[in-house]
């Protein structure tokens, strides 16, 4: 038999353990045995090893590469200014390895969340003797002593309880408190005895003393923490895009350098020009803005949630929470207000709310609010005002406020404290009318007790089918989803010993306790459903509960929706459980932390993206494991906020809601600005193109690429990455999981279109000075000939120009770029403005000129550049127009 069935006598035995503790011989013998009582830690490579990591994948050894080159061309031609670009390169690799190491380095703080939720000390038995020890040194078969507000160490068997009552929503996700007992359980799992502590919860009320069977990883707490480390955080479908244009592009780069210095050599280009050459075409097609810029322009849509009460923790989470196509909600304080409230009574033969009751609360069946406001455990926090305890109780004493204020309280004599076996309790107080004695409980606890009760006709005998009528109004209550408490009272007599108290009374209401749903939570859920995204219910509490408010959320709505319970789950094979979820609604309740997991993985395996909402130390695994975890940022745990992507400040469902559509503006600004981008990429490889194959002058230099890839283009692009969300997009289905992020259309109308008219302006403008200047073709200029300089600037500056008209172009691929309201992102010309002033300190100042190798231009090669910047316009609508015009025909 498992400890939890056994007698506590029994139990002691089975651990050769004793009532009055260990020695300190067995102590020490079983420390060394089991070791220490604490979170095992998984081994990990060591820290710099990790920090390495960062800093030698392909996108940056190819940065490293065109760093490196870039010196060596410094050191055997200074003065081009390859040396700026070496160290504008490295600086890109610096900011982007160390930003990946921190979000990978915080996962960590996981784990030290989890330990400090177990105490620091703890009161044992020892020798017979009460003492305090550091609970790292508990051991199984150690006494332990726990009273109200003591955190448990270990999984511990209860020998001995006294009004013991526990939370155990960290770890078990019940959101109510519970009553613990020392008698045998018949149930199966350890986890769901009444007889059981389990390390990570917490004491709100009584004494108690337990025997501890299960110390440090062999805890239900200890499993726990193994999962969470386990469960590696999933990687974001952003981070595997980028990583996949990473990949792509750096190879393409490389390929394309090497190749073309090869063709240098063939057809006779010196050495070192080749080497430039090869140099460029790799810095050109390496937008080595791209990763800066996202990650600035999540960080931008990171402050837009953080005002809509979502703090993101993880960056590509913005992204990655767009594309969420499951939602896994906890009920209690994100579906629901978290707080328990009176919402329907029975008394005088009738059912109905509290205030459809008002009269016969202020009348004659007062004695309901006298209960409620008395027989109760609650603590008075003077200093703030208000109950602690209980919540079930809090939610009595407010509806006793709420209809009878003026009512002065009556002393307390006397009690019966809640004992999880008597599930009940019992007040005695003075009153103006004599010693009155009022008990609160579950129906079945009371009902033998009660030999009358209070009815519309009067104070009648409890006939058996009077108790009919309470069961069934007990069973309707129940079947809605509320927790039933009935409340009786009768007057005391003198010296009446507290074995006779809970006799004779007289049974006057049941009230249904309920945690009411959040006001806003139906319409963030049909706003759900209209997005396409299904959202599933994971709850701790009973099956009945969850689906009564289910039902009030909107989330249910067939008769008979999939209701899967843990018991059920444990019983499913994965193929099973796939199937399963393929029913249209469905809840899940009374799910284990593995339990959980093994749901998020169920669901990524179908092809889901999921997000998780959860509090508890419970759900670390899941929030971890999930393609988005969603803490509480209220009622969470500091594990449950560390594991998670995303924190919402209000606890609110319908903040997800908000955060996803704000997740699905950024999937789509994205696009934008890396059409942006990609578009500028063209006219910085096209002139090395034509250096090599028509021997020209080199039309453009490499530190006047970097000044387009980390200058100009870098606020227009954060502009576009702030576009606020259209007004459909959330009737829009979500993107399927493996969904591009570049797409075939995206990198050809960049290259093949945008990209090709920019460069056409770039080469334009470059002859356009050369031929003013005298130069004839076949003639090489020298780098610091003013001539060529002017060109190069020429080239520069037609591509900024470009790009200006371009960000217009870019807000959105289908619709005009004149119907978007030019007022409607205001970020956009703060872009342009910054664009605008770098090319004119460039070309018109001295340090401008010496460091980026420009010179001044006449005010007639800005003239010519507006023709080329007009004629893009003009085209690009064009196009928009005949896909709409398309679009419209086919559909």
């Amino acid at each position: 038999m498992k400890i939890h069935q056994l007698s506590a006598e029994e139990a002691l035995a089975s651990l050769h353990s004793r009532r009055e503790g260990l020695t300190a011989v067995e102590a020490a013998a079983r420390l060394r045995e089991y070791g220490e009582n604490q979170v095992e830690r998984m081994r990990r490579p060591p820290w710099y090893r990790r920090l390495a990591r960062e800093f030698s994948h392909l996108f940056a050894i190819i940065l490293w590469l065109a760093a490196a080159l870039a010196f060596l061309s410094e050191w055997r031609e200074p003065g081009q200014g390859m040396a700026a670009l070496g160290w504008a390169i490295l600086g890109v690799i610096g900011i982007n390895g160390s930003f990946s190491f921190w979000q990978e380095y915080r996962a960590e703080r996981v784990l030290t969340s989890l330990e400090a939720l177990l105490p620091r000390e703890v009161t044992v038995l020892r020798d017979g003797q009460r003492q305090r020890l550091p609970a790292p040194r508990l051991v199984p078969g150690d006494v332990v002593l726990l009273k109200e507000g003591d955190d448990v160490p270990a999984d511990c068997r209860v020998i001995e309880a006294y009004g013991l009552r526990v939370n155990v929503a960290a770890v078990t996700g019940e959101s109510l408190p519970q009553g613990r007992a020392a008698e045998p359980s018949v149930v199966e799992r350890a986890i769901e005895a009444k007889n059981v502590l389990l390390a990570g919860t917490a004491v709100l009320a009584g004494e108690a003393v337990a025997v501890a069977y299960a110390t440090g990883r062999h805890t239900e707490f200890g499993q726990i923490a193994r999962l969470s480390q386990r469960a590696g955080a999933a990687r974001s479908p952003l981070h595997l895009e980028i990583a996949r244009l990473s990949r792509m592009v750096g190879l393409l780069a490389v390929l394309l350098g090497v190749g073309f210095f090869l063709v240098g050599q063939a057809i006779g280009q010196p050495f070192w020009a080749s080497f430039v050459f090869a140099i460029g075409i790799i810095v050109a097609n390496v937008p080595e803005g791209l990763l800066p810029t996202v990650t600035l322009s999540l960080a931008m849509a990171a402050r837009r949630m953080a005002r809509r009460r979502a703090l993101v923790r993880h960056l590509p989470a913005v992204e990655t929470l767009g594309g969420a196509t499951v939602i896994l909600s906890d009920k209690t304080g994100t579906l629901t207000q978290n707080r328990m409230v009176a919402q329907r009574l029975y008394l005088a033969g009738r059912e109905a709310t509290p205030e459809e009751l008002a009269n016969e609360l202020r009348g004659g069946f007062d004695q309901a609010l006298a209960i409620a406001r008395h027989c109760h455990s609650l603590q008075w926090l003077a200093s703030e005002g208000r109950f602690q305890g209980d919540p079930m109780e809090q939610a009595l004493v407010a509806l006793a406020e709420r209809f009878a204020p003026e009512r002065p309280g009556f002393e307390r004599l006397d009690e019966l404290p809640f004992e999880a076996e008597r599930k009940r309790m019992t007040t005695l107080h003075a009153t103006p009318d004599g010693p009155r004695l009022y008990s609160k409980g579950a129906l079945e606890a009371l009902l033998p007790l009660c030999s009358h009760a209070q009815t519309a006709a009067g104070r009648v005998a409890m006939t058996e089918a009077e108790a009919e009528r309470w069961l069934a109004a007990e069973a309707r209550l129940a079947t809605q989803g509320l927790r039933v408490l009935a409340l009786a009272w009768r007057e005391a007599l003198p010296a009446e010993p507290k074995s006779h108290w809970e006799t004779g009374l007289t049974l006057v209401a049941l009230v249904g306790l309920a945690d009411p749903p959040r006001p806003d939570v139906p319409e963030a859920i049909a706003t759900c459903k209209a997005a396409g995204i299904r959202v599933f219910m994971v709850t701790g509490d009973h099956p009945c509960t969850a689906l009564a408010v289910a039902r009030q959320i909107g989330l249910i709505e067939v008769e008979h929706p999939l209701v899967l319970t843990g018991e059920a789950l444990r019983r499913l094979s994965p193929t099973q459980l796939q199937l399963a979820l393929d029913a249209p609604e469905a809840i899940f309740a009374r799910l284990s932390a593995d339990q959980k997991l093994t749901l998020v993985q169920a669901l990524q395996a179908k092809g889901h993206i999921v997000a998780v909402t959860g509090d508890g130390v419970n759900d670390a695994p899941a929030l971890r494991a999930a393609d988005i975890g969603v803490a509480m940022g209220r009622s969470g745990t500091d594990v449950a906020r560390e594991a998670a992507d995303l924190v919402l400040l209000d606890d609110h469902f319908a903040t997800i809601v908000a955060a996803v559509e704000e997740g699905r503006a950024v999937y789509q600004n994205l696009r934008k600005f890396m059409t942006y981008i990609l578009t500028s990429n063209i006219p910085e490889i096209v002139p090395y193109l034509a250096f090599v194959l028509f021997r020209i002058p080199l039309p453009l230099t490499v530190i006047q690429i970097l000044v387009v890839d980390l200058g100009t283009d870098m606020l227009p692009a954060l502009a576009l990455g702030a576009e606020p969300p259209h007004p459909g997009l959330m009737r829009e289905p979500p993107r399927k999981r493996g969904e591009r992020l570049l797409t075939r259309g995206l990198l050809l109308r960049a290259y093949l279109f945008l990209g090709l008219m920019e460069a056409a302006a770039a080469m334009s403008a470059f002859f356009f000075v050369l031929q003013a200047g005298g130069w004839q073709y076949g003639r090489m200029l020298a780098w610091d000939d003013p001539l060529y300089l002017q060109a190069t600037t020429a080239t520069l500056a037609a591509i900024i120009v470009m790009q200006m008209v371009n960000v217009f172009l870019c807000r959105d691929p289908r619709q005009s770029a004149f119907r978007l309201g030019w007022l409607s992102n205001r970020l956009i010309y703060l872009g342009l403005a910054a664009e605008l002033v770098l090319i004119l300190v460039i070309a018109y100042t001295p340090p401008g000129q010496r460091l980026f190798g420009a010179a001044p231009l006449g005010f007639e090669v800005w003239l010519y550049l507006l023709p080329f910047a007009l004629a893009m316009l003009v085209l690009e609508e064009a196009r928009k127009w005949l896909w709409r015009r398309r679009s419209a025909a086919r559909g």
